[in-house]
């Protein structure tokens, strides 16, 4: 499959010949508070083939050791603006970006559009209507 890309920083990139996802770098400066979030530019504009999507996903080193996560990560295949990737952080300090920092990862998916049926009844399951949690622990 074949992603077009157009812009100012590099393309995504796979770390490893089996990586899921091409890092996402930034193209700007921000520094996000604790507990706050940020826009962060790609410099990037994509053109996803249709039928596909691609899902913005947190890296798991910035998870891990600064609380770093990714929030809103769809990226339509009819959408041409930049790729701005919103960061949430759930550390205990501040969190600085960088231009060229790898700040999340980017996954191309297909994707198959859902027919919705409104029914009045739902076929039985074992699990029926438990949520949260009903599956153990």
């Amino acid at each position: 499959m074949r992603v077009l890309v157009q812009g100012k920083t590099a393309a995504p990139e796979y770390a490893s010949p089996a990586a899921a996802g091409a890092d996402l770098r930034a193209a700007e400066e921000v520094t996000i508070p604790s507990g706050g979030w940020a826009a962060v530019g790609t410099g990037l504009r994509l053109s996803i083939p249709e039928g596909h999507a691609g899902l913005v996903w947190p890296r798991s080193g910035l998870a891990l050791r600064h609380g770093i996560d990714t929030l809103a990560g769809v990226i339509d295949s009819d959408y041409r603006g930049e790729v701005r990737v919103v960061l949430a952080n759930h550390g205990p300090q501040p969190f600085s970006v960088r231009p060229g920092d790898r700040i999340a990862q980017l996954l191309v998916q297909r994707v198959e559009p859902a027919r919705f049926e409104l029914v009045d009844r739902l076929d039985e399951t074992e699990r029926g209507a438990g949520g949260f949690g009903s599956t153990g622990s």
